[in-house]
């Protein structure tokens, strides 16, 4: 399958070893455009866009764990990515900081999208939060509290 042509807007040939991370990429991304043409008629505006935060969440992260905690693909690999905007760099540019390393996206730490400019729940530690805090779930990115699932990598023998 041809990559999309959102992909190739610079008309750019991606680097070597592209190829090993281009199935998962094209995955995600197919399966963003099926959740995106689904209906929405029985949803909340928020709820409507749970799965793009996710699938962004999870694209970026596939990048960034492949890049920083693996070491499996290259740095021209990886900016690629972000010079074709298949990954959030601004999500990414966060988890480099201490304190974000869980951050599930940049819509929860922007005070301008919560009431009374505070920031979501998810941004609270897990020690100093109560047990109904605990369960609690952000309405406006459905993720619970940052726990989302983590993409594990199969290290060749």
């Amino acid at each position: 399958m041809p990559l999309p042509t959102k992909w190739n807007q610079k008309r750019r040939t991606p680097p070597p070893g592209f190829e090993d991370v281009e199935p998962v990429l094209e995955a995600l991304e197919n399966e963003l455009r099926d959740k995106v043409k689904e209906t929405n008629a029985k949803q909340r505006k928020q709820e409507a866009m749970w799965p793009v935060h996710q699938i962004n969440w999870q694209k970026s992260r596939y990048i960034y764990d492949l890049y920083y905690t693996h070491e499996r693909i290259s740095k021209e690999v990886y900016q690629y990515c972000i010079q074709q905007k298949l990954v959030d760099p601004a999500l990414i540019a966060k988890w480099k900081k201490p304190g974000y390393e869980r951050l599930c996206s940049t819509y929860v730490i922007n005070p301008v999208n919560y009431k009374f400019g505070t920031t979501s729940l998810c941004r609270v530690p897990w020690k100093d939060r109560s047990e109904d805090q605990k369960q609690a779930k952000d309405p406006t990115v459905s993720l619970w509290s940052s726990r989302i699932i983590v993409v594990r990598f199969d290290r060749p023998n």
